[in-house]
């Protein structure tokens, strides 16, 4: 009964904050608006979702630093592709500009109606996409000044996206609806007391690995991608006080690739269990979404609101146990000899 009003209690506030205006905050006399998905000053704008290539010819991958949102999902081959949220900055470029995966409908169906930059689908695909709640604005749809290619990379992994022209275009003038960010889910605040300390994180996909390092100096997470820094073009190592580990289900969908590897899916709506870390910390967690067309809602073990930080949220989906690396207790001071 404890959990159930708990999460109860949850969905109330959620519903009470759906929209961004109730973020709007007095500070020093001034009203600053806040990104609802990250709590910092900065608007809320149309949700633009871009979904990167992620394997190691992708990297140094571009406009990642700027994104609210990025979710790690698993493709075939056991890699890893990116599905980055865009609402309040949208940088210069972004990339490299991959293709949508069935994942990518249950993932963004949160959001509303949303637009969704991607470099094409398979075409057993396309029905279902078009039958989704968004808006296609693919390369398929889009010229070359949009979704531009790179002459220092090399294909499939050279196409960037110009994402203000893309959204000017679909909004201003082709008339195009896309939903202005709400929240999914999460919460901010103080951290948990049940939190521990943690140095180092690895999680690992067939075929891809990430590092999570706490950084004190800029009390954030640091990231590496298959045992190197990873850094965005702007020469910064991505990273976020945010990391969330979601535990899900993948299975193999009815999709494939050109040469027969299978699409999996990770299943984002039901429950589950993950880990969050923030705070140089991390604690367990639990996760409930009801339908594709609701958000999630993170709780801690006692059923209480699991708080995420200020700032860019990371969320890994896998169905792999990660790697905790622990400090190391303090040696105990040696007793004096009694003279």
């Amino acid at each position: 009964m404890k959990k159930f009003l708990a999460a109860l209690s949850i969905l109330i506030v959620l519903s009470s904050c759906a929209s961004p205006s109730n973020i709007v905050k007095k500070v020093t006399g001034k009203s600053v608006e806040k990104n609802i998905l990250t709590n910092l000053p900065g608007k809320n704008g149309p949700v633009l979702a871009v979904k990167i290539d992620d394997t190691s010819a992708a990297h140094p991958q571009v406009g990642l630093a700027s994104a609210d949102v990025i979710y790690i999902e698993q493709v075939e081959g056991g890699l890893t592709r990116i599905a980055a949220i865009f609402s309040n900055e949208i940088p210069p470029l972004i990339g490299p500009v991959r293709s949508a995966r069935i994942s990518d409908i249950e993932i963004l169906a949160q959001y509303g109606r949303v637009g969704f930059a991607y470099s094409g689908a398979q075409s057993k695909m396309r029905p279902v996409l078009a039958a989704a709640n968004l808006e296609n604005m693919s390369a398929e749809r889009n010229p070359p000044s949009i979704y531009q290619t790179d002459k220092n990379r090399f294909s499939p992994t050279n196409m960037m996206l110009d994402g203000n022209a893309l959204l000017k275009k679909t909004i201003e003038i082709e008339g195009k609806k896309i939903d202005t960010v709400r929240s999914i889910g999460w919460q901010f605040g103080k951290g948990s007391d049940l939190a521990k300390e943690v140095s180092a994180v690895s999680i690992k996909w067939p075929a891809s690995r990430y590092g999570i390092t706490w950084s004190v100096a800029e009390k954030r997470w640091l990231l590496s991608y298959n045992g190197k820094p990873n850094f965005d073009s702007n020469g910064k190592q991505l990273g976020s006080p945010n990391f969330v580990i979601q535990n899900v289900k993948i299975t193999n969908s009815i999709y494939h690739d050109k040469v027969g590897g299978i699409t999996p899916l990770s299943n984002t709506v039901g429950s589950g269990t993950g880990y969050l870390l923030r705070d140089g910390k991390v604690v367990a967690i639990n996760w409930q979404r009801a339908s594709a067309e609701v958000g999630t809602i993170w709780t801690l073990s006692d059923g209480s609101v699991a708080n995420f930080a200020d700032g860019q949220v990371w969320i890994a989906l896998t169905d792999s146990a990660p790697a905790f690396t622990y400090p190391q207790p303090a040696a105990s001071a040696s007793p004096s000899k009694s003279k």
